[in-house]
């Protein structure tokens, strides 16, 4: 299995309006669009974030598109986001995707959110080196209700 990340291309944006409008996946991520299927929303937010500074990647997989991870923010707060296929959950394509994305943007720190009970996204954070440095709460719209987050770091 090989992972690698590459630059976003516009036909990657069905993939991943497709993944992310998995139920399962939306639940475990939690902070998510308001409506994740409003197909308009989220191009107008691919179009925002790609002219944006941040650092967007496509995940693939033996070549296959099988996620998104992202840098964004303003320097000094700089945050990671990614998001794989639910098909692919557990082959710790999360892992190394992430690995690979913290080495090509060396700016430090960088921080991760993830619902409190998010054990796989956790592990993936902690795996490449993130540490917790607090817990929060937020609305989160794929659950239709304030829950707990973890906020962790990565500083070095």
């Amino acid at each position: 299995m090989q992972i690698a990340l590459r630059e976003v291309h516009d036909s990657d944006l069905p993939v991943f309006f497709r993944q992310m409008n998995d139920p399962e996946s939306l639940r475990m991520a939690a902070f998510t669009p308001k409506d994740p299927a409003d197909r308009d929303a989220f191009d107008a937010h691919w179009k925002r974030i790609r002219a944006s500074d941040a650092v967007h990647r496509t995940i693939l997989m033996d070549g296959d598109v099988v996620g998104s991870a992202s840098v964004y923010g303003e320097p000094g707060e700089r945050e990671v986001t990614y998001w794989v296929d639910r098909a692919y959950w557990g082959r710790g394509i999360a892992t190394e995707a992430l690995r690979e994305l913290v080495r090509q943007v060396p700016e430090r720190p960088l921080y991760a959110r993830a619902a409190a009970d998010n054990t796989g996204s956790l592990r993936v954070l902690e795996r490449c080196g993130f540490r917790v440095t607090a817990q929060a709460s937020g609305y989160a719209h794929a659950r239709g209700a304030e829950i707990d987050e973890t906020v962790l770091m990565l500083d070095a």
